[in-house]
């Protein structure tokens, strides 16, 4: 009987542990830091400069209650273009149709069943640069996949935080690696 009783308290345990897991990843945390814009900015080809156009972002999830904080694919639509505006890839300015396009799939999120301590999260995106002005030729295609973590002490108390920040650190710096790769180009 007491086993019986201390099952049901883990269990229990447990199921409120997941009741809060519902915490989405938001945009802003996403997008590349002043300091990186900054860097990036100054080595974007002249054919890039307010040039590229985000088409919207396929996969991601919505955020459930129960199974921990995931990337939508609107949040991820939001990080990549404020991000691309951020270089001085894209113009907020009404412009004609720019001449690049931008696709982003976001195909792999890696996260823990059950966030501990320290949260590790894997994420990948497949990106296409598509040169609208050539024939939509492709003049740039890459599958990006790196992990980030978060700690214990930067959310002490909530797991789905520490899930949270993982996601969004996680997309950052893959955004970041795909605008490092696009200022190598020189279409």
């Amino acid at each position: 009987m007491r086993r019986l009783a201390c099952l049901c308290t883990a269990l229990l345990s447990l199921g409120l542990t997941l009741a809060g897991c519902g915490t989405p990843s938001q945009p802003l945390p996403m997008v590349v830091t002043p300091a990186d814009a900054l860097q990036i900015r100054g080595w974007v080809p002249d054919a890039l400069k307010a040039q590229v156009a985000a088409a919207p972002v396929q996969g991601g999830q919505e955020t459930g209650r129960w199974w921990g904080s995931k990337v939508s694919a609107e949040a991820m639509q939001l990080a990549l273009d404020e991000s691309l505006f951020a270089v001085g890839m894209k113009s907020l300015a009404p412009q004609p149709a720019a001449r690049f396009e931008l696709q982003a799939e976001l195909v792999q999120l890696d996260q823990p069943l059950i966030p501990a301590a320290g949260v590790t999260v894997g994420v990948a995106v497949r990106y296409s640069l598509v040169d609208k002005a050539n024939d939509g030729r492709i003049v740039y295609q890459r599958r990006i996949t790196n992990t980030e973590d978060a700690r214990l002490g930067e959310a002490i108390l909530s797991p789905s935080e520490r899930l949270r920040i993982a996601n969004e650190r996680a997309l950052r710096a893959n955004i970041d690696l795909m605008l490092r790769d696009l200022v190598a180009l020189r279409p």
